[in-house]
């Protein structure tokens, strides 16, 4: 007998730890662009699994390599060399300046290995007493301890203290804000190029052109958290390659094998050196199914040329938004992004928009109260953005 809605909601209070707070949504399967319920319902999907599965739902070329590869070898731990690891570390690379990678398993992961590679790097190497690693007000940067004390937000932290010390927080956008941070114990400063939790708000030029200035005026490792934005998801491979950047540090995850748990740390063969045998490690960390799979996205993001595609797509889309509010003042404060991130911001309080669009068959997520922020799959059709715009601007039209 086929489970329904109201059955999975019941078991899951029986047998899971109360830390996510459900859409009223449960996903049977999914293709491409479309995901599909227990009735069989169909939704357009706008959030990709919070900008996961950039080359699109059950990709018959990933399940095809995961299952031959699992058929050749899954795990043998990261005490023996792995073909596959080196293969996946070579395309990765070839993407960007960086020269080495450290793989693990999650965007937190891979902050986590900035963060310490970046007081490592100075400590052990610099031979400075430099261990501060400064953020920005709005950002996100994972949900471990360390991470979360990156995060620098109260609401992530209520009832972990005590939250671990050696982070410092500044205003978003603020250059003089952050000199005046930067002090002989600050290791580096890590920023996302475009804020995902924190709504959608890209880097302007002339702040990311003067933090890369101002770290390297005072030998601080400049670190971008790539998570969200990385693997073409705002119309170039990495999203620091729109301002001409480069960090010393960058971390992926999300996206890079389209849904399986990977994620990377990459880094400069000179900051390299502030990690060594047994100074850090994983488990699981780019194991050969994974690493087979995540070299496969890889292909696939390159030779569809998806970069491009989220380029043109967002800002067509993009367009369309800010057109709704024209016509419609008073609903759209403002339209923000880079490729296919978007972020509408409304001008009031957007969860019943949010839940009446889900209703309508179109999955999104809201963030900071009013920003409906879309990071569909890169893959998806024109069509279904235009088909989005519709019902959004029925939705608003029908406030004013």
């Amino acid at each position: 007998m086929s489970e329904t809605f109201e059955s999975l909601k019941k078991r899951e209070e029986a047998l899971l730890c109360r830390t996510y707070g459900r859409y009223p949504l449960a996903v049977k399967s999914a293709s491409g662009a479309r995901l599909y319920d227990f009735e069989g319902r169909e939704y357009i999907d706008l959030l990709a699994g919070i900008a996961v599965v950039n080359v699109g739902h059950c990709r018959p070329e990933l399940a095809d390599v995961a299952a031959e590869q699992a058929r050749k070898l899954v795990h043998v731990s990261n005490l023996f060399y792995q073909e596959e690891q080196l293969d996946l570390a070579e395309k990765l690379l070839a993407t960007n300046h960086f020269s080495k990678v450290f793989f693990c398993n999650s965007g937190a992961e891979a902050n986590e290995a900035a963060i310490k590679i970046a007081r490592r790097y100075m400590q052990r190497v610099q031979g400075r007493d430099a261990g501060e690693i400064i953020t920005f007000t709005g950002a996100f940067h994972g949900r471990t301890l360390a991470t979360v004390a990156a995060t620098g937000q109260a609401k992530f932290q209520d009832g972990f203290a005590p939250i671990p010390a050696g982070f410092r927080q500044v205003e978003w956008g603020d250059l003089e804000d952050l000199r005046a941070a930067i002090s002989p114990q600050t290791a580096g400063v890590l920023i996302e190029v475009v804020q995902g939790e924190g709504g959608v708000r890209p880097m302007t030029r002339e702040f990311a052109l003067g933090l890369q200035a101002l770290c390297r005026e005072k030998g601080v490792l400049f670190m971008v958290d790539e998570i969200q934005t990385g693997l073409c998801r705002t119309g170039r491979f990495w999203a620091f390659q729109h301002y001409g950047l480069e960090p010393d540090i960058v971390t992926s995850a999300k996206a890079l094998a389209n849904g399986l748990p990977m994620g990377a740390m990459m880094t400069t063969n000179e900051v390299a050196r502030g990690f060594e045998p047994g100074s850090h490690a994983t488990t699981f960390g780019a194991g050969a199914t994974m690493s087979a799979v995540a070299a496969k996205v890889l292909d696939i993001l390159r030779e569809e040329d998806l970069a491009r595609r989220a380029e043109e797509l967002g800002e067509y889309a993009m367009g369309l938004f800010r057109a709704i509010g024209a016509r419609h003042p008073g609903t759209i404060e403002e339209v923000r992004g880079l490729g296919l991130m978007i972020g509408i911001v409304l001008a009031f309080p957007g969860q019943e928009i949010w839940r009446t669009l889900m209703d309508r068959g179109f999955v999104l997520n809201l963030t900071q109260d009013r920003v409906l922020r879309l990071v569909p799959p890169l893959i998806i059709g024109r069509e279904d953005l235009e088909s989005f715009a519709r019902v959004l601007e029925e939705l608003l039209s029908a406030r004013n």
